[in-house]
């Protein structure tokens, strides 16, 4: 049986500074003709995103203390409750990295516990970015996966696309979704928590590969692209890696 369309994946990036109104008008109308499986768009425009996609099965998503996470807890409680109000159904919430860093994980733990209890009230769901280019330490990833598993968390996400870090070279760049984290992010998350790749999944070929190493759901921006490759892709079943 050929492998569904990994469209039903995919939540479509509507996030880069630069994008006008207009950008974003189009951004949600070419969601859902695409039929992904939401947008997920800054934040002032959750109304305006709610209003086009409404009837369609396209869900709407936003961003929360984006891109460090560095919002103290109640603000990102409130824009999580604003997102809400204005018609999100999804939350991609940043971890406070630099408390992750410093290894405050009480406050870590309630920041992503108040938050998640905000978004669950509304019957929305939350997935947690740990910005994984910033974390030089897997034991750091590990223990995010720990609390995000005991604060209710509905997914783990590796990136917001925007963690630039400094390369030998001077230049800022990132790795984004790696084959090494989204294993390691399974291995130390049960059901019912999912994996959410982004950052750097920009053709089929990358997406492929991280649906076939389970991800529940893949963040892009090139997703017009992505899903003409597929199409033009030979049709086969998509064996799992592992």
């Amino acid at each position: 049986m050929p492998t569904p369309s990994i469209a039903a994946l995919i939540d479509h990036s509507l996030l880069h500074p630069t994008l006008t109104d207009d950008e974003l008008r189009a951004g949600c109308e070419l969601a859902r003709r695409l039929s992904v499986a939401s947008v997920c768009i800054k934040p002032y425009a959750v109304r305006m995103a709610a209003e086009i996609l409404a009837g369609s099965p396209v869900k709407v998503g936003t961003v929360i203390g984006f891109p460090h996470g560095s919002h103290a807890t109640d603000v990102k409680v409130f824009e999580a409750e604003v997102a809400c109000r204005d018609g999100a159904t999804e939350l991609d919430m940043v971890a406070n990295i630099g408390k992750v860093l410093s290894g405050d994980w009480e406050y870590v733990e309630r920041d992503i516990r108040v938050v998640v209890e905000a978004a669950h009230a509304y019957g929305a769901i939350v997935k947690v970015i740990f910005e994984n280019d910033f974390l030089p330490d897997d034991v750091l990833k590990v223990r995010l996966c720990e609390i995000c598993q005991r604060a209710g968390a509905d997914y783990v996400k590796t990136s917001t696309g925007f963690g630039f870090v400094k390369q030998p070279s001077g230049d800022y760049n990132y790795r984004g979704a790696t084959e090494h984290d989204i294993q390691l992010m399974r291995e130390h998350t049960k059901s019912p928590v999912q994996v959410k790749a982004a950052g750097g999944v920009r053709d089929f070929a990358a997406a492929d590969r991280m649906r076939r190493l389970g991800v529940a759901r893949i963040g892009a921006s090139a997703t017009e692209a992505i899903l003409a490759q597929e199409r033009a892709a030979p049709q086969a079943e998509s064996a799992p890696l592992g």
